[in-house]
């Protein structure tokens, strides 16, 4: 899917549709090994890789919107984005792709049927219970519940919440600068159809589950305190920064004590008890953790920080852990799957090893493939002797999944298989990518997408056995 023709003219910019676009053939990437890309067989595995779907309680009191009008302050920048025009159809997009995954019989490369999910974390945006469980209705199957509170919407982007910064689909053009300024469209009742429960069917493959940082910490910064966590369940909703605030420690207060966001001027919402805070125990068997499915090891991670900040850490009791798993593992290939990449385990306050990690993996030559998230974008590196593969979010263009085979070539190379999924499209879930495409700096024209390197891809690397 692409950039369509323009629908309507704003002030500063042109609103455009999503076009369906011919797809892109593979790229076979030869930076670790070189030789045929075809396949040999079947595969050795077939899954899809899914992360960043960030489901969102889009009426909570314990969110910050009005942050956003902080956007060309630097001194905020961690702490955006607060809120997107398309947040409350986040539900409808991710129901989209897992019927648009459980429509996918077999991979295009080696005609291997798809064996499982793997979600490296952001399932949710503000740590909340009521989002979990929406969440888990999604993958598993059942009743999606988008409204929370009392029936209907209440928050920022109803037609008379104070202020223009946010699009509101029941306004005018005067009512926000999205209309005005970026030809965002009326769409009078959505709101109203949006909080509407439905169904999923949930996915058809069983799926793997990863911690992130907006799992554990509020808006993906600030550290869940015990005000906070009150504030959560009840009903005052800031609207403006605390008076007296520092700008030169906006971030450090807010990942110290978010609360003292809540400090300022303030309207009250409807209370809602599932708003409460969830803990890892919520949605993992542990932590960390290993799944074998045939000839694979999966090793998944927890990179996040407890202390806040939205990039990750890992620290040395993992790392043992993690080469004693992997030195179990000799006689399979190695899949690691964390919610942060290489580049972002830089959160200065946790333990900065990085290095280490990579190290580490570097010298088990059966670690074929290490899969993550956190940056909303495709991106594709070499690491030594295997690849990392950095998937782009479900909230963010270009609201994609991507489906890995593994598999044995002609030329006794190992070969990963990188291949894009878009979802079908369909109803609220088509509002919902139309309007991330439209999003300045982040949606079409953005380096959210990658460049072709980083999407449809053949990884030829060396077969460790």
């Amino acid at each position: 899917m692409g950039a369509g023709a323009t629908l309507r003219t704003g002030v500063r910019a042109a609103y455009r549709g999503v076009a369906e676009i011919a797809g892109e053939p593979h790229a076979v990437r030869s930076d670790l090994a070189a030789g045929d890309a075809k396949p040999e067989g079947k595969a050795i595995a077939c899954f899809v890789h899914i992360t960043d779907l960030h489901v969102t309680d889009a009426q909570s009191p314990a969110r910050f919107e009005f942050i956003n009008r902080e956007a060309e302050d630097p001194r905020f920048r961690e702490l955006l984005t607060m809120q997107r025009p398309h947040e409350l159809l986040n539900t409808h997009a991710i129901a989209a792709m897992v019927r648009a995954i459980n429509t996918v019989a077999e991979g295009p490369l080696t005609r291997s049927a798809v064996q499982l999910a793997a979600m490296t974390g952001d399932a949710v945006d503000n740590a909340q219970r009521n989002e979990l469980t929406n969440f888990l209705s999604l993958f598993d199957g059942g009743d999606v519940r988008p409204d929370s509170g009392a029936p209907g919407y209440d928050g920022v982007q109803r037609a008379d919440w104070p202020g223009d910064i946010f699009w509101k689909p029941d306004g005018l053009p005067a009512d926000d600068l999205f209309q005005r300024n970026l030809g965002f469209p009326q769409h009078p009742g959505l709101l109203d159809v949006a909080t509407l429960p439905f169904q999923s069917e949930g996915l058809a493959v069983p799926w793997l589950r990863c911690w992130g940082n907006h799992e554990q910490v509020c808006q993906g910064v600030g550290v869940v305190t015990a005000a906070l966590a009150d504030a959560m369940t009840g009903s005052r909703k800031p609207i403006e920064l605390p008076p007296g605030l520092d700008r030169n420690r906006a971030v450090d207060v807010f990942v110290a004590n978010p609360e003292r966001y809540m400090s300022g001027a303030s309207l009250v919402v409807p209370a809602d008890p599932e708003r409460r805070p969830i803990k890892r125990s919520d949605l993992l068997p542990a932590s960390y953790y290993v799944h074998d499915s045939g000839s694979v090891r999966f090793i998944t991670l927890d990179t996040v920080c407890d202390a806040g900040g939205a990039d990750g850490t890992i620290d040395a009791a993992q790392l043992q852990w993690l080469e004693e798993r992997m030195g179990e593992a000799r006689d399979r290939y190695v899949v690691i799957l964390s919610h942060h990449g290489y580049d972002t385990l830089s959160n200065p306050r946790g333990e900065r090893r990085a290095d280490e990690l990579l190290a580490l993996l570097q010298r088990f030559p059966n670690v074929v493939l290490w899969l993550n998230g956190h940056i909303h974008a495709n991106r594709i590196t070499p690491r030594g002797g295997f690849w990392e593969v950095t998937t782009s979010s479900m909230v963010d263009w270009p609201c994609q999944a991507r489906l890995i085979e593994i598999y044995r070539t002609g030329d006794g190379l190992l070969a990963i298989g990188c291949t894009m999924l878009d979802h079908d499209g369909a109803g609220l879930a088509g509002l919902h990518r139309e309007l991330a495409g439209n999003i300045p700096l982040n949606g079409f024209d953005s380096w959210r997408g990658g460049m072709p390197a980083d999407r449809n891809t053949i990884l030829l690397v060396p077969n460790p056995r």
